[in-house]
């Protein structure tokens, strides 16, 4: 009986899983509406108060989008401020939403990334998974490696679907 190998398991790609880039922290929303007097206006001296009271631990490695979900007159400083409490506590925080979050938070795991360790790699970006990668961290990883890699591959080693490949020097 002949024996079976495994072809995928010795070829010299390698695999890119997105999905273990993204931190695993919860992600939450910071509504300043809770802090506007009325609905409508951000009131410095209650404001203050409030930022200095507060316990912020709550935020501790959890992943917060800083944003105002009314329209209200809120000051760039607030926003700031709230910042200076996140800093001590929260893994990352952005001003927008959970999907700007999330963007940031890609970006800043990609951002880590050596290309150099991929130096004329056959790379494959894996696809499906249990977690949702958003669509703009596979952008930017193309970005991140189309300079040093050989060859780019979207799916899964047994089954890719060919992205690029560095023509051959003449």
């Amino acid at each position: 009986m002949e024996e079976l190998i495994n072809r995928v398991a010795q070829s010299a790609l390698t695999m890119i899983n997105l999905e273990e880039l993204l931190h695993p922290g919860e992600r939450v929303v910071y509504d300043i509406k809770e802090n506007l007097f009325q609905g409508l206006i951000l009131r410095e001296k209650d404001f203050r108060a409030f930022v200095k009271e507060n316990d912020w631990s709550v935020y501790e490695g959890k992943n917060v989008a800083i944003l105002c979900s009314v329209d209200a007159i809120v000051p760039t400083w607030a926003y700031m401020l709230l910042a200076t409490k996140l800093q001590g506590y929260a893994n990352y925080y952005v001003f927008g939403d959970l999907e700007a979050l999330e963007q940031a938070l890609m970006q800043e795991a990609i951002s880590k990334i050596d290309p150099e360790e991929y130096r004329d790699a056959k790379v494959v970006v894996k696809g499906c998974g249990s977690i949702p990668v958003p669509t703009y961290a596979y952008v930017e990883i193309m970005r991140k490696l189309l300079p040093v890699t050989s060859s780019l591959m979207y799916g899964e080693p047994c089954s890719t679907v060919p992205l690029y490949k560095r023509p051959k020097a003449v």
